[in-house]
């Protein structure tokens, strides 16, 4: 079963940390597209870091194409964007995802954060 729920025209679907953390522990990948200075003051453990900028040049090196793609930020508009722009460069839209309550959300959920690099 589909987690979360999609809107109509967006190629992937909307989750809330509490999913994305479930869907992570099963192997989906989150990937943080905020800011280095926003990153390094906490971020969900496990995540890779592609500041939203730079995810249309460096998505296709670096993100696997055969799972699950979590997309974080603070607020969930610039992981929106990315995994428009995944879904532009090809990546399944079946696989991917915005955790749309964002980072802070996340954090002040308990679930698993680092800090720093």
């Amino acid at each position: 079963m589909a987690h979360g729920r999609q809107e109509p025209g967006e190629p992937y679907r909307r989750i809330s940390v509490q999913e994305a953390h479930e869907m992570q522990q099963a192997g989906a990948l989150v990937v943080d597209v905020r800011r280095p200075d926003e990153w390094v003051g906490g971020h969900a453990s496990g995540a890779v870091h592609i500041p939203v900028d730079d995810v249309a040049e460096r998505a296709e090196a670096e993100l696997p194409k055969d799972i699950d793609l979590l997309f974080i930020c603070a607020a969930g508009v610039r992981s929106g964007l990315a995994a428009e722009m995944a879904a532009a460069l090809g990546f399944d839209k079946e696989r991917l995802y915005n955790v749309e309550e964002g980072t802070p959300v996340w954090i002040s959920a308990g679930l698993p954060t680092d800090v720093g690099d």
